[in-house]
């Protein structure tokens, strides 16, 4: 009897899930480190700056952390998938790109 239960239990689950799914919507923690975050990286791996060096520059925006400085250790995993997804440049070459233009502009 408790195995048909807890069988029914995941079932529904697993439904429900899907039903939120199917909507664009996604449970679990908000991410720490925001997009104006992960730009200021950029900018700052241009100016050839550690994630332990911008680190006190970046403060959590949300959540239980709010107000303070994102691990060095999120700050790499972030930067990690921001350069996955597709249809984002890197940090470096755009931001490289940006400078050719400035200097073209001079």
């Amino acid at each position: 009897m408790a195995e048909t239960e807890r069988e029914n239990i995941r079932k529904w689950t697993l439904e429900g899930l899907d039903t939120v799914a199917r909507k664009g919507k996604y449970g679990g923690r908000p991410p720490v480190i925001t997009d104006d975050m992960l730009h200021h990286r950029a900018a700052s791996q241009g100016a050839r700056e550690s994630a332990e060096q911008i680190q006190p520059a970046l403060i959590i925006p949300t959540g239980k952390r709010k107000g303070q400085n994102p691990s060095v250790a999120s700050i790499y995993r972030a930067l990690a998938e921001h350069e996955k997804t597709p249809g984002v440049p890197r940090g470096r070459r755009r931001l490289r790109g940006e400078q050719r233009q400035l200097q073209g502009q001079r």
